[in-house]
């Protein structure tokens, strides 16, 4: 048996895979819980938690590979780049490893949506894929020829923490008000492509422009309820996706670029999206794909149940 964990800013999911006889994996059980808020030893306890109910259920130890929105560092050991920001510089693999008395494989959570969608999901014939997470963070992975890139430094993929190229409001007004509020990033710098793109940071500019949504999904309703600030809020959040988007195809061509994380439910992105891309795309035509995760916000846990 499998297990996958994905480790995400609101939720901890959990997956049990099992060989059947043709060779193919078949799901067993799956669980979620909520993520204990920037609380690391709450969130140790409840990933143990979900690994020895499994367990328990099945009576079988498993494999255990998880994905986290960050990386372990090649250097000290130690979790390195995380939006969770409670994981930075903690000792996750070990700590975990002592709990479990095995070894467990660790990856960026966006390198197992990538892995995900490049075997087993709707990027599976493509050679050259760029899986995103639009969430709590925005993340990235690269995977060609069904084989996950982490680059030298293990940030391949990171396109979150560039800045947003800039771009054309599709407001004056809104633009103005919104540019004269430079946001922190967790990473140190400002206005970084995940402070635009990210579900926090669309909520949160939303806010500094007089928005009363508590929430994404209660911002969409907004716009679906005829509120002006914010259909003129989603509309240039498309138009950042394109641009930031664009500069990737610019970059490394994929064939496809598959979404997934919360905001990836915005099936209007689908369509919009690439209407806007080609103007910033260094070629007369753009042929490459962009498609939802075939597996939603869970396929990062399936990834990550095939890192052994």
């Amino acid at each position: 048996m499998k297990i996958g964990i994905d480790l995400g800013g609101t939720k901890i999911e959990i997956v049990a895979l099992q060989e059947n006889n043709t060779g193919q994996y078949q799901e067993l059980y799956r669980q979620r819980c909520n993520t204990p808020q920037g609380q690391y030893q709450q969130t140790i306890d409840a990933i143990i938690k979900l690994i020895n109910d499994a367990e328990t259920k099945f009576q079988t130890h498993a494999s255990v590979g998880i994905g986290i929105p960050g990386a372990i560092s090649a250097q000290t050991g130690l979790v390195k780049n995380a939006n969770s920001t409670c994981l930075i510089g903690q000792p996750l693999q070990k700590d975990l490893e002592k709990k479990l008395s095995r070894p467990i494989r660790i990856s960026n959570d966006a390198n197992c949506l990538a892995v995900s969608e490049a075997t087993n999901g709707n990027a599976q014939n493509a050679q050259v894929v760029f899986g995103v997470i639009l969430g709590t963070g925005v993340g990235g992975g690269i995977v060609i020829n069904q084989q996950v890139i982490e680059g030298k430094n293990l940030i391949a993929g990171e396109w979150g923490h560039n800045p947003l190229p800039v771009f054309k409001p599709i407001d004056n007004t809104l633009n103005k008000q919104l540019l004269s509020k430079c946001i922190d990033c967790y990473c140190g710098k400002k206005d970084c492509i995940e402070t635009h793109l990210s579900g926090p940071g669309l909520l949160k500019r939303y806010k500094l422009a007089g928005g009363k949504a508590e929430n994404v999904p209660m911002l969409i309703q907004h716009a679906e309820q005829g509120i002006v600030l914010a259909q003129v809020f989603l509309q240039q959040y498309q138009l950042k996706l394109a641009m930031a988007l664009a500069s990737i195809i610019n970059i490394i061509d994929p064939d496809i670029i598959v979404l997934g994380g919360g905001l990836s439910n915005i099936n209007s992105i689908y369509d919009n999206i690439p209407n806007i891309w080609q103007q910033y795309i260094f070629s007369d035509q753009v042929k490459t794909d962009l498609k939802p995760a075939l597996h939603g916000d869970s396929s990062g846990v399936f990834g990550a149940a095939f890192l052994w």
